[in-house]
C-alpha cells in the first residue's frame, strides 16, 4: 500500500534541464544501458554542482507534460544548473526560478509510481496552485533521489518524490 507522507512547497533556482524526450515511459532502460545519467552528470561538473542550489537537486527524472490529463511530452534526465552545456545528443528545456509543490510517496517501488496521481489533489488540498506553460500544460516530474527512493527502508519501501510547478 502506498501513501502521501508529506506535501510541501519549495522554491526552486533557475535550472537546465537535459535530457531526451520520449513518446512514453519506455525510454528508461536505455539510459542505464548507455550510461547517459553519467553523460549529465558529468557535463554539469557532478551532481554536487546541482545540489548546491537545490538540496533536492542530482535525481533522475521522467518529466511529463499533460493538458486535460492527456500525456503531450514525456522526458528522461537531469536537472542541472542554469546554462550547463548540452551533451551531443541531447536536448534541453531551460525552467526559470519557480514555486514546486512535492508529495513523498512511500510505498513499494513499482506501487509507487502508480500512486503519482493522487500528489496532484493532495497539493491542490495544501492550497497549492498548480502551474502552466504558455500552451496551458501542466508539468510534473518523478525525482528519483538517492537514499530516499533508491535504498528501501526495513519494511522494503522507498519514497518517490513526485512534484508540479506551481505559481
Amino acid at each position: 500500500m502506498t501513501e502521501i507522507i508529506k506535501v510541501f512547497r519549495e522554491e526552486i533556482p533557475a535550472m537546465r534541464f537535459i535530457g531526451k524526450k520520449y513518446p512514453d515511459y519506455s525510454g528508461w532502460g536505455e539510459w542505464f544501458a548507455n550510461g547517459w545519467f553519467d553523460v549529465v552528470e558529468g557535463a554539469m561538473g557532478g551532481t554536487g554542482k546541482i545540489l548546491s542550489l537545490w538540496e533536492n537537486g542530482g535525481a533522475y527524472v521522467g518529466l511529463e507534460r499533460r493538458r486535460d490529463g492527456r500525456l503531450l511530452e514525456c522526458w528522461i534526465g537531469m536537472f542541472t544548473p542554469e546554462g550547463t552545456e548540452v551533451p551531443e545528443g541531447f536536448e534541453h528545456i531551460d525552467f526559470p526560478k519557480s514555486g514546486l509543490g512535492t508529495c513523498w510517496i512511500y510505498g513499494k517501488e513499482g506501487e509507487t509510481h502508480r500512486a503519482t496521481g493522487s500528489c496532484r489533489k493532495a497539493l491542490q488540498d495544501a492550497d497549492m496552485e498548480i502551474g502552466t506553460d504558455g500552451e496551458g500544460a501542466e508539468l510534473s516530474f518523478e525525482n528519483c533521489l538517492c537514499p530516499r527512493f533508491t535504498t528501501p527502508d526495513e519494511k522494503g519501501n522507498v519514497i518517490l518524490d513526485y512534484c508540479y510547478f506551481v505559481k
